[in-house]
């Protein structure tokens, strides 16, 4: 098994990525004029959506990409390039194209509707978030390894009903300004993972280079 350090980390890394912070403005937007009973269901629907969605991207991951011919490298370059756009997005406090889109954003409709799209996908568990998990995941062969991920994935999870529970009183404490903050150190975080994330790839692309 790998230490606890590394899954802690995953942990952190998987909740930056997500920022649900940057999700409050968002969520509180769409679920406006909801009761708070309403807008509580949404928040289980999104989280479970999240993690069965983030569940099934690890546990897939593998044959996913033996199924392409990807490699692991290149595959980590392509997520570190995902996870940089992402970051610069959040550094400029606004949200970018590769989480959602006006179209996607217009279509929601319903409870359901606006938990699952574009709440959970792609907002919160998109392209950077699926591709953490994947590599993750293949980060060790250890047993109980593939345990640990999970239970990660389900703890992050619980921050993320957390954090979307009490949007209003976050969203009123905060105001713009100060989630806009938020979102530009979570942008700075993460751009130093996207950074690592591709140099791992490019080291495995060219093991030249560590020698």
């Amino acid at each position: 098994m790998e230490h606890w350090t590394e899954y802690t980390r995953f942990i952190t890394s998987l909740v930056v990525i997500m920022d649900p912070f940057m999700a409050i403005p968002i969520f509180l937007t769409m679920t406006k004029g909801y009761t708070p009973r309403d807008r509580a269901r949404v928040v289980r629907i999104a989280v479970f959506t999240v993690a069965a969605t983030l569940i099934v991207s690890a546990l897939s991951g593998e044959g996913l990409l033996a199924f392409m011919g990807t490699s692991l490298g290149s595959f980590r370059v392509g997520g570190g390039i995902v996870l940089f756009i992402m970051a610069l997005a959040m550094l400029q406090a606004r949200v970018d194209p590769v989480r959602t889109t006006p179209h996607e954003e217009e279509i929601a409709s319903g409870l359901t509707s606006i938990a699952v799209v574009p709440l959970a996908i792609p907002l919160l568990a998109g392209p950077g978030a699926m591709s953490t998990v994947v590599i993750g995941m293949q980060r060790s062969t250890a047993p109980y390894h593939e345990i640990m991920i999970v239970l990660s994935i389900l703890l992050v999870a619980v921050v993320l009903w957390l954090v979307l529970s009490l949007a209003v009183p976050i969203g009123k404490r905060l105001g713009d300004i100060g989630l806009n903050i938020l979102n530009r150190i979570f942008g700075l975080i993460l751009a130093a993972i996207a950074v690592e994330v591709i140099s791992n790839g490019i080291k495995q692309l060219f093991p030249i280079l560590v020698s």
